[in-house]
C-alpha cells in the first residue's frame, strides 16, 4: 500500500505554538484553509482510494477539499489524532515543557516505549492506536491512501515504523502544515518512506537507515 501522511493545515495554536491536543482542538486559519483547498492539485498524480481524518476539527477540514476532489467521504478515525500532551497540554512548543514533550515522542520512536506523556499516554497506547488504523486502510485492499493526521504523531510513526528513517532525521525534520510523508508497504511487512515533505528518502543499503534526503522535487 501507498501511505501518504498529510499534516493538516495551519491553526491558530501553530501561530502562537501552543501545544494544542485535546478533542476537538482549533480550527484552521485562512491561511489554513487555502492549504486545504490546494491539497487537491498538490496531490493530483496520487491515485487515492480512500481519504481518514483525525478526530480533532482541523484534520477535517483539511481532509475535506481532498476528499471531495476525489469523490470519496473522510474517514474519521480517532487513532491517528495528534499525541496528547497531558499535563503539558497549551504550553509553548519553545518553552521546557514543549521540549520535554517533544523528547518523549521522540524517545519513544527510539523503543522506549513504556514511557508516558506526563498526565497523558505511553508510547505504546499511542503506536497501537495508529498502528490499527493503518491496519484497517491496508486491509481494505485500497491501494493509495491519505491519512490527515498531525505533526508530531506522523514524525514519531514514521521514525518507530520505517526502515528507513531514524530519529535524529525525524527530529530535525518538522513537517510544515499540510506537509507530506510518503511510504509503502504493509503492516505485516513493514514499511520505507519514499518522500518527505518532497525530499526523496535514501533507501535502506544506501548509508543506512538513516533517512538521509537524497533528492527533492
Amino acid at each position: 500500500m501507498r501511505l501518504l501522511l498529510v499534516r493538516h493545515g495551519q491553526t491558530p495554536a501553530n501561530v502562537d505554538y501552543l501545544l494544542d491536543t485535546s478533542v476537538p482542538g482549533a480550527g484552521l486559519t485562512a491561511l489554513g484553509e487555502q492549504q486545504a483547498a490546494a491539497l487537491p492539485a498538490a496531490l493530483a498524480d496520487e491515485d487515492i482510494e480512500a481519504v481518514y481524518a483525525s478526530t480533532l476539527v482541523r484534520t477535517q477540514l483539511t481532509a475535506a477539499p481532498l476528499a471531495a476532489a476525489r469523490g470519496l467521504d473522510v474517514l474519521v478515525r480517532d487513532g491517528i489524532r495528534e499525541v496528547f500532551a497531558g499535563d503539558l497540554e497549551m504550553a509553548r512548543g519553545d518553552t521546557e515543557q514543549g521540549g520535554l514533550y517533544m523528547r518523549t515522542v521522540f524517545a519513544w520512536a527510539a523503543g522506549d516505549t513504556g514511557l508516558r506523556m506526563p498526565g497523558g499516554e505511553s508510547g505504546v497506547e499511542v503506536l497501537a492506536r495508529y498502528d490499527s488504523v493503518v491496519a484497517e486502510a491496508a486491509a481494505s485492499g485500497a491501494g493509495t491512501v491519505a491519512m490527515v493526521s498531525h505533526g508530531a504523531a506522523i514524525r514519531m510513526w514514521t521514525a518507530a515504523r520505517a526502515v528507513n528513517v531514524d530519529v535524529p532525521f525525524a527530529a530535525a525534520h518538522p513537517l510544515d502544515n499540510t506537509g507530506v510523508v510518503i511510504l509503502e508497504g504493509a503492516p505485516a511487512d513493514g514499511w520505507k518512506a519514499l518522500t518527505w515533505a518532497g525530499a526523496v528518502v535514501a533507501p535502506v543499503g544506501e548509508g543506512g537507515p538513516t533517512g538521509r534526503a537524497v533528492d527533492a522535487d
